[in-house]
């Protein structure tokens, strides 16, 4: 069984895709995108698996590459086409070759135009297909730097993309509508620069006179991209918190463990989000906690002490979790959830003021 999600940045409108074997536990991310990179590890570490590659469908003009952070972190290793230009791989590409993970692969198919390193990749059954900016939902990407070639681009997308199943998916790095997925059928019929009966000497002439604006990030984003994503003069590295041994997780907080917090309680300010009856009843709370129920506090987080980092807890964990995004909201920036709030404490055996023995 294949495992697969659909990931998305805002900023860059950056589709990154995660293919994970349900045997094996290996999996591939394409299209990374630097400042996801929390994002993308917590994922694949709460779904239990291994990330072997990296894989970009081309040097990204508009984003920088999570490749090499993501090489850092969880030991992947990093694939793109021989063609791109770009040094620090550890494998380059050729049309023909295939990407394995676990008991599932990745056929790498060679569609330049966009760029001259552009590459789709092809699940083992042709059941899905990743575009790149080669092929777009209604559309194509630009051809008017990074060796682009309109003539190319049309003859890759014709010969190498349409010619799959017309039931496969097809799955692109951008879209800037919010659509997510179309098939070979679908942008055979209706795209409308590349479908139908459009011809070849159409799409350039169309493609040519586009007079799009300069991407811009691209002075930035393909120096960084021609190395695979290493941060130089031109990225900043991604600042991670140093006054606790935090967990960022896939829904976007930071945890902290309870046996740290117990240690460290001295440290940090500990913030009790739940109601006062919950406060003063049988679980108890956490010595020296302060109790600002979860309803008031946007309206009193200005009161909050901010020379220490604050731990939100709760009676679970939920309520907390979403303490730590209206604190952040409100300017705090170190602040950290209790993961399995009070319940986990007692569980534990931990160190509690009032409560029931």
């Amino acid at each position: 069984m294949l495992i697969f999600r659909q990931l998305f940045d805002p900023t860059s409108s950056t589709y990154t895709y995660l293919l994970g074997c349900s045997v094996a536990r290996e999996a591939v991310l394409i299209d990374t995108v630097f400042e996801q990179v929390r994002r993308d590890a917590a994922l694949v570490t709460e779904l239990g698996l291994t990330l072997t590659w990296t894989l970009d469908t081309h040097v990204h003009a508009d984003h920088v590459t999570g490749a090499w952070l993501l090489k850092q972190r969880l030991g992947s290793r990093i694939a793109l086409a021989a063609t791109s230009g770009a040094a620090g791989a550890d494998r380059m590409l050729q049309d023909g070759d295939r990407i394995e993970f676990g008991r599932r692969a990745l056929e790498v198919r060679a569609t330049p135009g966009h760029t001259n390193g552009c590459v789709t990749y092809v699940l083992d059954d042709e059941s899905m297909a990743f575009t790149g900016d080669c092929l777009l939902i209604r559309g194509s990407g630009r051809t008017d730097f990074q060796q682009g070639d309109p003539r190319a681009l049309y003859r890759s997308v014709r010969s190498r993309i349409f010619s799959l199943p017309e039931s496969c998916l097809l799955y692109p790095a951008h879209d800037y509508r919010g659509l997510t997925v179309s098939s070979v059928a679908e942008e055979k019929k209706f795209n409308p620069r590349l479908g139908g009966e459009v011809g070849e000497s159409d799409y350039v002439g169309y493609m040519k006179n586009l007079d799009l604006p300069h991407p811009k990030k691209i002075d930035e984003a393909v120096p960084a991209n021609l190395r695979c994503g290493q941060p130089g003069n031109e990225t900043t590295a991604v600042e991670e918190p140093t006054w606790a041994p935090l967990r960022f997780t896939f829904s976007g907080v930071w945890e902290v463990e309870p046996h740290w917090l117990e240690e460290n309680l001295g440290r940090v300010h500990v913030l009790d989000v739940r109601e006062p009856d919950e406060f003063a009843g049988p679980l108890g709370h956490i010595r020296g906690a302060t109790l600002v129920p979860l309803g008031d506090l946007a309206a009193r987080a200005k009161e909050l002490a901010k020379d220490k980092p604050i731990v939100a807890v709760c009676r679970a964990g939920s309520r907390s979790a979403h303490a730590t995004a209206i604190l952040q909201k409100a300017g705090l920036a170190d602040v950290a959830n209790l993961p399995g709030g009070m319940l986990r404490w007692r569980a534990e055996g931990r160190a509690v003021e009032g409560g029931s023995v």
